[in-house]
């Protein structure tokens, strides 16, 4: 039985104890859940009730992806999930994607997702876009990022092949990294949504909008060969 890492980044969010929750109670059991308190100044009380049950780590505050890339450093696994700590997994989650990844042999996996509100009620319950063929995959993700985070899983073995995710990137390290993945393995979707996505006044990708926009843009420019270079590849296929 394969051991699954999820990584929760938290920083001031009041959903915590939620997430750690929906992590826990993975229908597949064999899961470490590795919490990552990124230089928090609240709402960690919310985590107290859970210390005998996950491996929590706390350091200076630097962004999402430092604190995933700590958890990384420090998880177990054969796979690797992260959870936002403002999202949810559907209880069946780890259960359902690691057997569509071990079926497929995929080394990386991504599903699509319901959106919920700060009340938990759903706004949309298949929330994402998908490409059912690779080059409409390819051609969507050179324009911009449509995997949800928390929908992936991959070996923890990617990391040693690929690195870990930018430290500079404060909002789009998981962009950054699709981008390079694409070049070297398939991703692989599942259709149905396993993780509920929060969507509320506090996100950063709201209050941050214009940083992210640059980030993306300068994404886009950065890789804009290699995924070109990679769709002709495969036209030519």
């Amino acid at each position: 039985m394969q051991m699954v890492s999820i990584v929760i980044p938290f920083y001031n969010c009041p959903f915590i104890d939620k997430a750690i929750e929906s992590a826990l109670n993975q229908s597949y059991k064999k899961v470490e859940v590795i919490v990552v308190n990124d230089g928090s100044t609240e709402y960690m009380e919310k985590i107290v009730p859970y210390l005998n049950k996950i491996r929590y780590i706390e350091k200076e505050n630097g962004g999402t992806a430092s604190a995933l890339n700590l958890g990384i450093k420090n998880s177990s696994g054969d796979y690797f999930a992260w959870l936002s700590s403002d999202d949810l997994f559907y209880k069946d989650k780890i259960n359902k994607q690691l057997a569509f990844m071990q079926e497929n042999n995929a080394f990386i996996s991504y599903t699509n997702y319901s959106t919920i509100d700060a009340d938990n009620k759903y706004i949309a319950q298949l929330a994402g876009k998908y490409y059912l063929d690779k080059i409409s995959l390819l051609q969507n993700l050179k324009k911009e990022n449509h995997i949800n985070g928390c929908t992936v899983m991959m070996k923890t073995q990617v990391f040693s092949r690929m690195g870990n995710f930018n430290e500079s990137l404060k909002f789009t390290q998981d962009y950054d990294f699709w981008l390079r993945a694409v070049q070297n393995y398939e991703l692989y979707y599942l259709h149905e949504p396993l993780v509920k996505y929060r969507v509320h006044s506090r996100m950063g990708s709201r209050r941050f909008i214009d940083i992210q926009t640059r980030e993306i843009q300068m994404l886009k420019e950065k890789y804009y060969d290699q995924i070109i270079r990679i769709i002709n590849q495969e036209k030519k296929n």
